[in-house]
């Protein structure tokens, strides 16, 4: 069967808020300030990252938690552009 030469719309900073917040994902208060928290599995682990906290790679493939602030002043746009990727454990230690 022959391949669609159709254009796709181009996805926008909106669409990938749309998608993150869609998924399962949890709130949660540490330091005085909440936090959406978003576990990413394995399949879904396509790109490597480095956690903030341990400052070591975490490899694509393996699963991890999506965090950004969930009150921030600049907005979700904003607070979205500025997640980070945690190793499990690392986040639990907070």
């Amino acid at each position: 069967m022959p391949r669609s030469n159709r254009r796709r719309p181009e996805r926008t900073q909106e669409d990938s808020l749309d998608r993150l917040i869609a998924g399962w994902k949890r709130t949660e208060l540490r330091g005085g300030a909440e936090w959406y928290v978003q576990p990413l599995t394995a399949a879904q682990a396509q790109k490597e990252y480095v956690c903030p906290r341990c400052a070591r790679t975490i490899p694509a493939g393996t699963a991890h938690l999506v965090v950004w602030r969930a009150d921030g002043v600049l907005g979700d746009a904003a607070d979205l552009a500025a997640r980070r990727h945690w190793h499990t454990p690392c986040w639990r230690r907070g």
